[in-house]
């Protein structure tokens, strides 16, 4: 790997069923070559009630994604124009359809 990813880098999935999807590196994980990515590879896991948590429940907690399947967004983007104006499309899609319309 060229550029070693870091702590709140933030990076492209470029391989698996989350693929596509943006996120800030949230930890690293170098002797498993592993990388938790927030909002990428959530679970779900249930807890017992404790102090901190009197209710218990179910909670939603990030798994860890290979480092192999990981591109930092800037590389990615570079590769990969045509993803970086959908992104930005998307953005101003979302934005137009928030203003008033006119009539």
């Amino acid at each position: 790997m060229a550029k070693q990813l870091k702590k709140n880098d933030t990076v492209v999935v470029i391989a698996g069923a989350q693929k596509g999807k943006r996120g800030r590196i949230l930890q690293v994980q170098r002797l498993k070559e592993r990388v938790v990515v927030e909002g990428v590879n959530t679970r779900k896991k249930a807890t017992k009630r404790s102090a901190d948590k009197p209710q218990g429940g179910i909670e939603s907690i990030e798994c860890p994604v290979h480092i192999s399947n990981v591109m930092l967004e800037e590389l990615y983007n570079a590769r990969h124009p045509e993803g970086a104006q959908a992104a930005d499309k998307t953005k101003s899609a979302a934005a137009a359809a928030k203003a008033p319309v006119a009539s």
